[in-house]
């Protein structure tokens, strides 16, 4: 499979895909691009013959892109400060965000449960994928099933090819994914490498269990060569690029090691990463669950096409659970075995040039863009232009692909990603399929480095096609042609009743195989049939793989025929979003702290995704209130705003702080001066500044703040400004 950091419009505010958006989205800013490392692995990656992996070289998506985690010192949250790993992680199990799946059995690696504010937070990012997508793009809504026969990952190269390389440990039968192992043992020497310079280093939280096993082997500060120094940042640059051997041969170069014991370690093999299971109870039917959507959206295809009248372009979308046994899943949602993705695949004409009908809305939208020949020569920084340019240049390689490129970003910027933390990297050339055009990677740069979450590909005609030839059906779009024209083919000609004592069940493998013959193929076979009398045709499907015809069996002849229908398999354009890592970034994201106070942390969801859009605070335990506090929980029922009330006895101002925690955007006060007819006061959680008006009012602001409709300052403007309790009760 394919397959995220710069702000990128001079504002933050949720932008439509209208005229108005297209001359904010002109304005970017380039003074705060990151110059980390070109990416190493993450998310929705696919095997290549060469055992390069990459979304676009099979249909296959096996792992996951991202570079070296960068320095705490070098990783900011939202307003700036020095990022937390441990506080983040602290506040997101206070908060019953999400935990390990099965805790009282001792918990499952690469399993995770939601709790109420991450799934609501879910809940919120697929409602506006779905009408960013699928409603405004016109997409077609598809639900397909999770278990996939054998027959069908194995036609679209998943049988063979969604795989990792792991090593193996012989003396204590450890199993080690062979990128990590590379990566973490190079990066530990770089960092004994600074330490002995007496350069500053950041200590990393570790796992208690893995530090009492890496105890048993020494570890000391040693000063590397400068050329060896070099050399290994390059390799951890360009590791995304090794195939087995290549990592093979840097384990053995690099004397690379096991970690937890120092014993050497077993050259790279190739481990399939599908869920195998059975349908029904014989175990006759081999399958497996799902390690993509896609392969339900393409044998749906004709039933797609029919319902669009046959008209292309078209687009199906499909949002569900695949699974993946990842050989070591870490990095909390980055790297999981069951994950919710959200795929389109965008089917084209492709004698039509892939233009789009909405490009020229979108061609001065300017986007960081990290090409193929930047990362060649051994650059990170993306450069900044518009996707015309780009498109007109060929570094993106056409109008359909572009205009996704935006789309996807403008995505990201609706839900409150940090645009300074947002790229788009190319797919290097042994990343690509022979049959891919071009290929780019969304990456979200957080705390783990810069991480793959959405893989925009153009994929040609390979999937189609492939399930095409494996099941004979006919996947292909007809159209009449405006004049009829001449044709003249080679045609093979089997006679079955001749043919069918020697052939036998075979019959209509053969037939098969020469129907699929190239007309090059079709001449060569004419003239030795003319000197020889006979011809070897290929047969992948029989045992021998060939079969030898004679004369009487078959005969080759140019025929015409006048044509006045044209066939074709459309290619397709698939993004691909791994809903799971966009969460995971944008809470790192929204993630800060209050100045002067570490201990009060903040997540700034935007309102529009916020799991929670209002927290209702009586100012006391008092009986009065109930009346006044029965009537807004009514209004806000009733205008379908989520909120949550604390009647706590803790001062308001602890209790506006620890609902800050959950992302709450506003807060809804209820004091005595309400009991007086007075109003309520309504509460910012980024600038703690409250206004007091009327239920009506303040119900309206929250209202149209919630649809992306009204900012905060629009509503500060126009309601009177209040004097905040909350420094008094603190």
């Amino acid at each position: 499979m394919s397959t995220r950091v710069n702000r990128i419009f001079s504002s933050r505010n949720c932008i439509n895909f209208s005229p108005s958006f297209t001359n904010k989205a002109r304005n970017f800013d380039t003074t705060n691009l990151h110059p980390f490392p070109s990416p190493g692995r993450i998310f929705c990656r696919s095997l290549s013959a060469s055992a390069t992996f990459s979304r676009a070289q099979v249909p296959v998506r096996t792992k996951i892109k991202g570079t070296a985690p960068t320095m705490a010192s070098e990783y900011k949250t939202l307003k700036g400060q020095d990022f937390d790993r441990a506080a983040f992680e602290s506040l997101l199990r206070r908060k019953v965000f999400l935990w390990q799946s099965f805790e009282p059995y001792g918990a499952v690696k690469g399993l995770f449960d939601y709790g109420p504010p991450l799934e609501n937070l879910e809940a919120g990012v697929i409602d506006l994928w779905r009408d960013h997508f699928i409603r405004t793009e016109k997409m077609l809504a598809l639900k397909c099933t999770m278990l996939t026969p054998y027959e069908v990952l194995k036609a679209s190269g998943h049988v063979d090819k969604f795989a990792d390389y792991m090593c193996k440990d012989p003396k204590t039968g450890e199993i080690l994914r062979s990128d990590h192992l590379i990566k973490d043992v190079i990066e530990t020497r770089l960092k004994g490498d600074k330490e002995a310079r007496g350069e500053k280093v950041e200590e990393t939280e570790e796992d208690p269990k893995k530090k009492k096993k890496q105890a048993k082997v020494a570890k000391t500060a040693v000063k590397l060569d400068d050329s060896v120094k070099k050399e290994y940042e390059h390799l951890l640059a360009t590791l995304d690029d090794c195939t087995g051997d290549d990592m093979g041969a840097l384990i053995k170069k690099h004397d690379i090691r096991n970690p937890t014991s120092g014993n050497e370690v077993e050259p790279p093999v190739s481990v399939n990463l599908m869920f195998q299971t059975q349908i029904g109870a014989t175990g006759k039917e081999p399958a497996f669950l799902r390690p993509e959507t896609a392969q339900g959206q393409f044998l749906s295809f004709q039933k797609l096409l029919e319902y669009c009248d046959s008209q292309l372009p078209m687009a199906s979308a499909s949002i569900g659970y695949s699974f993946r046994n990842e050989l070591s899943p870490r990095s909390g949602l980055l790297r999981v075995r069951e994950f919710l993705m959200a795929e389109v695949e965008h089917f084209v004409d492709p004698e039509s040039g892939k233009k789009h009908s909405k490009f020229a809305s979108v061609r001065d939208v300017k986007l960081p863009l990290l090409g193929r020949k930047t990362q060649n020569a051994g650059g990170s920084t993306p450069t900044v232009m518009t996707i015309g340019e780009a498109v007109d240049t060929k570094l993106v390689d056409n109008e359909t692909l572009g205009y996704f490129l935006v789309r996807i970003m403008l995505f990201m910027q609706k839900i409150g990603i940090d645009m300074n933390k947002l790229r788009f990297r190319q797919h290097m050339a042994n990343e690509m399929a022979h049959y891919a055009a071009d290929c780019w990677d969304c990456e979200l740069l957080n705390s783990y480095g810069w991480i793959e979450c959405v893989g925009c590909a153009d994929r040609s005609a390979y999937d189609l096609s492939v399930h095409e030839k494996a099941t004979g059906t006919f996947l292909k779009v007809r159209e009449p042609l405006k004049e009829p024209k001449k044709v003249e083919e080679w045609q093979a000609t089997l006679d079955k009743k001749k043919s069918g004592p020697k052939l036998k069940k075979d019959g209509a493998k053969v037939e098969a195989a020469l129907k699929n013959l190239s007309q090059e193929m079709k001449e060569k076979c004419s003239i030795s049939m003319e000197n020889d009398g006979k011809v070897e045709i290929p047969v992948p499907d029989m045992e021998a793989g060939k079969v030898e015809l004679d004369k009487d069996i078959v005969s080759f002849a140019k025929e015409t025929r006048m044509e006045t229908m044209r066939e074709y398999t459309p290619n397709v354009i698939e993004p691909s979003f791994g809903i799971g890592r966009i969460l995971y970034s944008l809470m790192e994201h929204v993630f800060w702290t209050r100045e002067g106070d570490a201990a009060r942390s903040v997540m700034s969801f935007k309102p529009t995704i916020a799991p929670i859009k209002v927290l209702v605070v009586p100012l006391q335990k008092d009986a009065r209130f109930g009346p006044l506090l029965q009537e807004l929980e009514q209004r806000l029922d009733d205008e379908a705003i989520t909120f949550k009330v604390d009647q706590s006895g803790v001062s308001i101002g602890k209790r506006y702080a620890r609902n800050d925690e959950l992302g709450i955007p506003f807060g809804i006060t209820i004091d005595y001066e309400s009991l007086e007819g007075k109003g309520f006061t309504l509460r910012d959680r980024d600038s703690t500044k409250q206004v007091r008006s009327s239920v009506d009012d303040i119900l309206e602001a929250v209202v149209k703040m919630c649809k992306g409709k009204e900012s905060w300052d629009d509503v500060s403007k126009r309601l009177p400004a209040f004097e905040s309790q909350e420094s008094k009760e603190e």
